[in-house]
C-alpha cells in the first residue's frame, strides 16, 4: 500500500511539474494525516490571487486524475481515492458557470444556492439540456485524464526514480523534487544524499560566484590602499604646512637678530673711535711737553 501511495502522490507532483500553467509542488508526502488521507501534495502559489484562468483549471483537472493514471500505469489498477469527485466538480463549474464550454458558449446553466446553507451549484435549465452538460463533463474528464497519462508514459523513469526514493524518506520537499527530476531526465544516480548531486550549471554558477567574490576582494583591498596612500599625502602636507611657519618664525627671528647685531658692532666702531680720540690726544700732549 505504501508503494501505491507513493506512485500515487508522485503522479500528481510530476504531472504538475510537467505543465506550465500548473502550481509548483511545495510538497509531498506519505505519511498518514488524521482526516484519513494516506498522503499529499502541496501546492504553493508562486503570488496570492483570487482568479483562474482556464488555462489553470484545465491544468488542475490534469493534475487531479495524475494520482489514478499513475496507478493505471504502474499497477494496471486503480484503488478508491477521491481525485475524480474534485475534479468533477471543477469540470461541471468550468461547463455550467465560468462559460468554459465551446458548446453552451456564455449561457449561464447553474446558480449557487446560500454559502451559508449548502452552497451546491443547482442547475437552471432543462433535462436535456441537463444530459448534454453530463457529457460535457465527461469528455473534459476523459480528455484530462488521457493527458495525464501520456505524460506520465514520456517519464517513466522519473516516476520510478522518484517514488521510489519517496517510499525511503516519506516526506521531500518540491525543491528535493525538482532536483531528483532534473537529475533523472539526464541520466544522472540519484545519491541517498540529495546534496551530493550536483548539475554542471551549479558547479559554474558556483565558480562565478567564487570569481566575483574575489574581484570584490581586489577592489576592495585596491580602494582600501589608495584611502591609505590619501591619508599618508595628506599627512605629509599637514607636516610641511605646520613647518613652513617655523621656518617663518625662525626668519623673523634671525631678522630680529641681525638689527641688535648691527646696534653692538656700531657701538663697538663708537667706542673704537674714541678710543683712537684719546690716544690722538695723549701724544700731542706729550709732543708738547716735550
Amino acid at each position: 500500500e505504501r508503494k501505491i501511495v507513493s506512485y500515487h502522490e508522485v503522479g500528481h507532483a510530476l504531472v504538475s511539474a510537467l505543465q506550465k500553467d500548473a502550481e509548483p509542488v511545495q510538497k509531498i508526502t506519505i505519511v498518514p494525516r488524521t482526516m484519513g488521507a494516506l498522503g499529499y501534495v502541496m501546492h504553493v502559489p508562486e503570488e496570492e490571487k483570487f482568479l483562474n484562468t482556464q488555462k489553470e483549471l484545465e491544468a488542475m483537472l490534469v493534475g487531479y486524475l495524475g494520482g489514478r493514471a499513475a496507478e493505471e500505469i504502474v499497477f494496471d489498477t486503480v484503488t478508491t481515492a477521491n481525485d475524480i469527485e474534485q475534479a468533477t466538480k471543477v469540470a461541471r463549474a468550468m461547463i455550467t458557470q465560468y462559460g468554459m464550454s465551446q458548446k453552451f458558449g456564455l449561457m449561464g446553466l447553474a446558480s449557487q444556492e446560500n454559502q451559508y446553507l449548502s452552497g451546491r451549484a443547482v442547475l437552471n435549465c432543462g433535462d436535456d439540456t441537463a444530459t448534454e452538460i453530463d457529457h460535457e463533463v465527461m469528455k473534459l474528464l476523459h480528455d484530462s485524464y488521457e493527458e495525464s497519462k501520456r505524460l506520465l508514459r514520456g517519464h517513466r523513469t522519473a516516476l520510478d526514480k522518484i517514488a521510489e526514493y519517496l517510499i525511503r524518506k516519506e516526506t521531500i520537499t518540491g525543491k528535493e523534487f525538482m532536483k531528483i527530476f532534473r537529475a533523472v531526465e539526464r541520466g544522472m544516480e540519484i545519491p541517498e544524499n540529495l546534496d551530493e548531486l550536483v548539475f554542471p550549471e551549479d558547479v559554474k554558477e558556483l565558480e562565478d560566484k567564487a570569481e566575483n567574490q574575489e574581484t570584490e576582494i581586489s577592489q576592495s583591498h585596491s580602494a582600501e590602499t589608495s584611502v591609505s596612500a590619501d591619508e599618508l599625502s595628506g599627512e605629509e602636507e599637514t607636516v610641511s604646512s605646520e613647518a613652513e611657519p617655523e621656518n617663518k618664525n625662525q626668519k623673523s627671528v634671525s631678522m630680529e637678530t641681525e638689527p641688535a647685531e648691527e646696534g653692538v658692532r656700531g657701538e663697538q666702531k663708537k667706542e673704537d673711535s674714541s678710543v683712537s680720540e684719546d690716544d690722538q690726544k695723549q701724544q700731542e700732549s706729550e709732543h708738547v711737553s716735550d
